[in-house]
């Protein structure tokens, strides 16, 4: 899916992540997301603008409207429409359809709030996937900016009495991460489930279970396809040990393989992003979701 300019905006707007007033002007009255997963199913995002309400639905295959999983202001509280299981799989999935939706990256962002922890969840390893995602937000940073901190410094070496950084400052420059680490924190607290929706009688349970069951296939049956099924006893060693020191030579291995996936090359090469790295590898080893993430939390 490619990035729209009006949710590039949002995504670059500090407030609309933590749920502020903040200026509309030029967006749209509506932001209207839809993330395809698998089987003619989608998760659809419609964005309100200037409340910034928010409705996340389930698009049906051969349906043209979605049905609605779940509503809620900017703030909160936000529904349980999701387990959070449930997103880590489409989340991937879409990842694997669509290298400009890298996991975990702007899906979980948006869509983790939908899918607060369970009682059987791991509140760290939650924390640490939508931690990675409020990181992953990033906006350009203006040349001249950049040019100036290269430029920053004396023209000609100064006398040993002026070296310091005092007399030299830096000029500041502008940090490509959208939220601040206080933000981040809040954000990536996982919040508990107070609005039960999935009992309502009108809750999609059915679609919502095929999907669910198409999800799981697909991750289940890709480590036997193709290239991955010589790799996969590789990635299953690390799995099993828990050390990303591996990762280098199973890029190797699907590379001399043949493999040009770009969303599973990406995430195994340098610089690593060890929660990138850890699903692909899950993935490829045939593994449970968060078999080796929890080492890595």
């Amino acid at each position: 899916m490619p990035v729209s300019e009006a949710l590039r905006r949002l995504a670059e707007t500090p407030a609309f992540w933590t749920g502020e007033p903040f200026d509309t002007e030029g967006l749209p009255a509506e932001v209207h997301l839809s993330f395809p997963v698998v089987g003619g199913y989608a998760l659809v995002l419609d964005i309100e603008l200037p409340s910034g309400d928010r409705a996340l639905g389930l698009r049906r295959p051969s349906a043209s409207e979605p049905v609605q999983l779940g509503w809620a202001p900017p703030s909160g509280p936000y529904p349980a429409a999701l387990r959070w299981w449930e997103l880590e799989r489409f989340a991937r999935l879409i990842a694997l359809s669509d290298p400009l939706l890298p996991h975990p990256g702007l899906v979980v962002a948006l869509l983790s709030p939908f899918a607060p922890a369970a009682a059987d969840d791991d509140p760290a390893e939650i924390a640490a996937v939508r931690e990675a995602a409020y990181r992953s937000l990033r906006r350009e940073i203006p040349f001249d900016e950049q040019l100036a901190a290269l430029a920053s410094g004396p023209e000609q070496a100064p006398l040993p009495l002026f070296t310091s950084e005092r007399w030299w400052p830096a000029p500041q420059v502008s940090s490509p991460q959208v939220l601040d680490e206080a933000a981040i924190a809040s954000l990536s607290t996982p919040a508990q489930a107070r609005l039960q929706v999935r009992a309502g009688h009108r809750f999609p349970h059915e679609d919502l279970s095929d999907l669910v069951r198409h999800a799981s296939a697909l991750l289940t049956e890709m480590p036997n396809h193709d290239w991955y099924a010589a790799t996969r006893s590789l990635a299953g060693r690390i799995v099993g040990s828990g050390d990303l020191t591996a990762v280098p030579a199973l890029l190797g291995a699907l590379t001399g393989a043949g493999c040009d996936h770009p969303t599973v090359l990406d995430a195994l090469s340098e610089p690593l992003v060890p929660l990138e790295a850890c699903w692909v590898v899950e993935t490829l080893a045939g593994a449970e979701p968060g078999t080796l993430l929890r080492h890595h939390v």
